[in-house]
């Protein structure tokens, strides 16, 4: 099937060629995407052509539009959501005088139900590409090869028009240096993440009149949920499936909602426009959701909505446990979807695909680990697959498949699996690359990461170290504050002297007054003092037999001129007595948190410094102990592998054979 794709994809890709020189090909997609849409509901619709003409001419005189869209979806058939009341088809228009083609196309866009008229002219802007291609004399060319092919469904299946169009994308993103991983994922990639979403749910999707929603934020072309619907209607055909999404991009929307109408999905749930910004499906809870949001793409240009929902409605909003740094809003996506759970006996499973970003960007008391902190203390959080690098159109990066549910089983409460797939045992080198897509996961590798979640298994051994089992706690820890105590020596020398003018505080008196204070320093003598208190008062007493009087401002640069740290030096006391700390010397460590910060002092810390001592007014602001929390989910450090180095006589004579093979090439160059 991929090679029959790839083969009409070709061939209406060589259609594109006759726009060169009056499109750039930045534009082919806006006129190829539209006219294989108008090609396939032509190939759909042509059958019922005169039944819906027939039906159109008995409707009663002020029928409303509800009524008339009903008795005419009928009239085609099937669960096809669209009717074209043109006379025309792609064959009738082909008998037709070419010089009239365009005006005849524009009736045939224009005459289909609003449904998918507002696509051809709202998303599409399809009417003014067929101007430019009547103006640039090619409208008949373009036209004539696309009648040509035949998108019929008992040729072209649903799924394999799927694949067509992400094919197309793929291509014209590429030749346009725009992002293709933004439109689409490839199949084996969902095929994966709906088999996890679903590998233990046989018992809930088993028996009739059973109703299952489907939603993905992020929809694209509509792949996701129409692998979903695929995989549901395979282990059982009586479920009802049901699919929701939206979409940012107006093409992708086109196309997804396309699909819905043609294989008779409510085309209404899918909507059109920002996610993040404005939730078409507020107060709707589904109980499949999958998604791949955008990669490192920054949210600076719509983050006011955002940061005003986080702010105003808190816990009651989307994104409440916190907003991730401005430039990559992956986990503004995930939170949601979170928000989204169905909070009923079956509850909800996500499916989200992410780069390693949102595993650990961001230290303790930052939005990102807010984030984490609040999935895994909720405990929704139940797997994580690292898959191969390569897989996508675009980048080559690693990605990882994150899986959470608000109704995780007895066996795994509390628990996060982690699976690194990541391995050569899961992929295999593709024939031809597709862009940055180099590799894939075939089909016997997808079953084995399924068994091995399914499975549950803990298989630091047994299955190769790829599948370990953590508490949720593992992955938190206390960042406390580790001071050490101040300790300055003090001096009048030339050199400290110098220092003043560097003063902000000294450097704005007037001439005369920094005159006198440095005569006045100088009479304290050139004695190196090791007490802070010690050389106060000296200070105090040199500016006093000057009658000179300053500012706290003005002495504090004198003291911070004069100083230098001094291990030896007795350690500076505060107005409280206590040790003064020196925030040059401070240090923050990380203890985990299923351990008390002080026995992790005692045994990691005091041994290497004794004097320091933890800072307890650095506390964490939801649970006001000791330390701020924080929590990070480090792949490598859990699946890490020691890799001995080759032996120094194989990387010497590796060298000497690479210097002789240089020396060969240059006697050739110079011979």
């Amino acid at each position: 099937m991929a090679t029959d794709i790839q083969n009409l994809g070709g061939f209406v890709w060589s259609i594109a060629e006759i726009l060169r020189g009056d499109f750039k090909q930045s534009e082919y997609g806006k006129v190829i995407l539209p006219f294989v849409v108008l090609r396939r509901l032509d190939c759909i619709l042509e059958g019922s052509k005169d039944d819906v003409l027939s039906a159109a001419e008995t409707l009663p005189d002020g029928v409303d539009e509800a009524t008339r869209d009903m008795i005419l979806f009928g009239a085609v058939g099937g669960n096809v959501k669209v009717y074209n009341l043109s006379r025309f088809t792609f064959d009738k228009l082909r008998g037709q005088d070419p010089r009239q083609l365009h005006d005849n196309l524009v009736d045939y866009i224009t005459k289909f139900s609003g449904n998918v008229r507002d696509i051809f002219l709202d998303k599409f802007l399809f009417t003014d590409q067929l101007k430019r291609l009547k103006d640039g004399d090619i409208l008949w060319n373009v036209f004539e090869r696309f009648a040509e092919i035949d998108l019929h469904p008992d040729t072209i299946s649903n799924l394999e028009m799927g694949y067509l169009f992400e094919e197309l994308i793929r291509r014209f993103s590429e030749i346009s240096n725009e992002t293709a991983g933004e439109h689409f994922t490839p199949r084996e990639v969902i095929r994966l993440i709906v088999d996890l979403l679903i590998a233990n749910d046989d018992e809930k999707l088993t028996g009739r009149g059973i109703i299952r929603q489907v939603y993905d934020p992020a929809c694209g072309t509509g792949g996701m949920l129409a692998l979903t619907e695929e995989a549901l209607k395979d282990f059982n055909d009586a479920i009802r499936v049901e699919l929701f999404g939206q979409e940012l991009n107006g093409e992708s929307f086109g196309i997804c909602k396309s699909d819905m109408l043609v294989t008779g999905h409510d085309p209404e749930q899918i909507a059109f426009g920002n996610t993040l910004t404005q939730d078409a499906h507020a107060g709707k809870r589904f109980h499949y959701m999958l998604s791949n949001p955008p990669y490192g793409v920054d949210w600076k240009k719509y983050q006011d909505p955002i940061k005003s929902e986080a702010e105003n409605l808190g816990m009651d909003g989307r994104f409440g446990a916190g907003t991730p740094r401005i430039s990559d809003g992956q986990l503004l996506f995930l939170q949601h979807m979170i928000s989204k759970m169905r909070d009923d006996e079956i509850g909800s499973r996500i499916g989200i695909v992410m780069n390693g970003s949102p595993l650990f960007t961001g230290g303790a008391g930052s939005g990102e680990s807010e984030i984490r902190r609040w999935m895994l203390e909720n405990d929704w959080v139940e797997a994580i697959v690292a898959l191969p690098t390569d897989l996508f159109y675009n980048t080559g990066i690693q990605t990882y498949v994150w899986l959470l549910t608000n109704r995780k089983p007895a066996n795994r409460q509390g628990k996060v699996q982690l699976i690194d797939a990541s391995g050569e045992r899961f992929w295999k080198s593709m024939r031809k690359s597709l862009g940055s897509k180099r590799r894939e996961i075939p089909e016997e590798a997808r079953a084995e990461i399924v068994r091995i979640y399914a499975g549950f298994l803990n298989g630091e051994s047994g299955e190769g170290g790829v599948s370990r089992i953590f508490d949720t706690s593992d992955f938190g820890y206390r960042e406390i504050r580790v001071e050490r105590p101040l300790k300055l020596n003090f001096s009048v020398d030339a050199e400290r002297l110098d220092r003043l003018s560097d003063q902000k505080a000294f450097a704005k008196l007037e001439e005369n007054e920094q005159a006198e204070i440095r005569f006045a320093l100088k009479a304290i003598g050139d004695k190196l003092f090791t007490n802070r208190t010690e050389f106060d008062k000296a200070l105090t007493a040199a500016l006093k037999k000057a009658q000179i009087k300053i500012g706290a401002p003005v002495k504090k640069a004198i003291m911070a001129a004069l100083s230098e740290r001094d291990d030896e030096a007795d350690i500076c006391l505060g107005k409280d007595g206590k040790p003064e700390p020196d925030t040059d010397l401070r240090d923050h460590e990380l203890v985990p948190l299923t351990e008390d910060w002080r026995d992790y002092m005692k045994r990691e810390v005091r041994p290497f410094v004794p004097d320091a001592w933890v800072d307890q007014s650095h506390t964490d602001a939801r649970d006001k102990q000791v330390g701020r929390v924080g929590y990070e989910i480090n792949f490598n450090r859990y699946f890490y592998q020691y890799v001995p180095p080759r032996p120094l006589e194989e990387i010497d004579a590796e060298l000497k054979a690479l210097e002789a093979e240089i020396a060969g090439l240059l006697k050739e160059v110079t011979a």
